[in-house]
């Protein structure tokens, strides 16, 4: 049985999950209030790590908060995206092996938006059982939106069940999320000089661009590589949204590499297949219907 399937029997009963859904989300929207929210607009110093992303004081101060409070939602080991690399790793290995399963958090996704004031970052964290998402929380304290998901529950925002909106099942008239630094060059030449969809978009949050394509605010995504704290929340809520995500060069999401991870994804299946046959060189789908 491949490792991350959807039908391994959770050691724990459906009121039980939901019950750590709604400590999760009253957790994470705690942390925002106490350590986030704060702190934005007022940073008084950042730096990079060894990987030239940024880490802020905010970032820290989140995590810790997280860290302390975790275990009395469910007691088991703990991977954080300011963790150092060494950490991460040990502690995917504890939860692997692990009947608790495994905690992924990232307490400020889009840490260089929320230094430098843009309003579009967010606290995101997600429980993993058997390498695959089970319960998944994502939060903007600056819209207060709250995106939320357990396994087998369907994908909500603050309440209301996504997505939100009838979306196109046309390519050609496809709104894209599409992160260009991180894709291989020749195909975000290809995609800037000549795109199968109708516009792109792209938030420098990449917690939130997969609740956004849940949502039906985007019609498609596409990331050259993720690290598991920017994909565990968001693989699980756009699943239960009824999307349908792979890799560039795997057809199994869940089966491709756990530290660094690309997205191609999409809401509307037609949409979803038509984005992966122009991926692999068929553009024929591009064509305006």
């Amino acid at each position: 049985m491949n490792p991350a399937d959807s039908r391994v029997e959770l050691p724990l009963g459906r009121g039980e999950l939901k019950t750590m859904l709604d400590a999760s989300i009253a957790l994470i929207r705690e942390v925002a209030q106490r350590e986030v929210i704060p702190r934005f607009l007022r940073v008084n110093h950042d730096h990079r790590k060894d990987d030239g992303s940024l880490c802020s004081e905010a970032d820290l101060a989140a995590q810790q908060f997280l860290l302390a409070r975790l275990p009395a939602i469910r007691n088991c080991p703990i991977i954080g995206e300011e963790m150092s690399v060494d950490a991460q790793r040990a502690g995917w290995e504890a939860g692997s092996n692990d009947e608790r399963g495994v905690w992924c958090i990232d307490p400020i996704d889009g840490t260089t938006n929320f230094i430098n004031g843009l309003p579009c970052f967010a606290v995101s964290m997600a429980w993993i059982y058997a390498a695959r998402t089970r319960l998944a929380v994502t939060y903007n304290p600056i819209t207060d939106e709250m995106f939320y998901a357990r396994e087998g529950n369907g994908a909500y925002l603050n309440g209301r069940r996504m997505p939100l909106r009838q979306v196109t099942g046309k390519l050609a008239r496809a709104v894209g999320g599409i992160d260009f630094k991180r894709i291989p060059k020749r195909l975000a030449d290809q995609i800037a000089v000549s795109p199968p969809f109708y516009s792109q978009r792209n938030f420098g949050c990449s917690t939130l661009e997969w609740c956004n394509v849940a949502a039906g605010r985007l019609d498609l995504y596409l990331h050259g590589g993720q690290k598991l704290w920017d994909y565990a929340a968001g693989s699980l809520i756009l699943r239960e949204a009824g999307g349908q995500m792979r890799t560039l060069d795997n057809d199994a999401y869940d089966s491709a590499d756990v530290w660094h991870r690309s997205v191609v994804a999409a809401l509307h299946p037609d949409v979803f297949d038509d984005w992966c046959a122009w991926l692999s060189g068929d553009d024929s789908s591009s064509a305006p219907g």
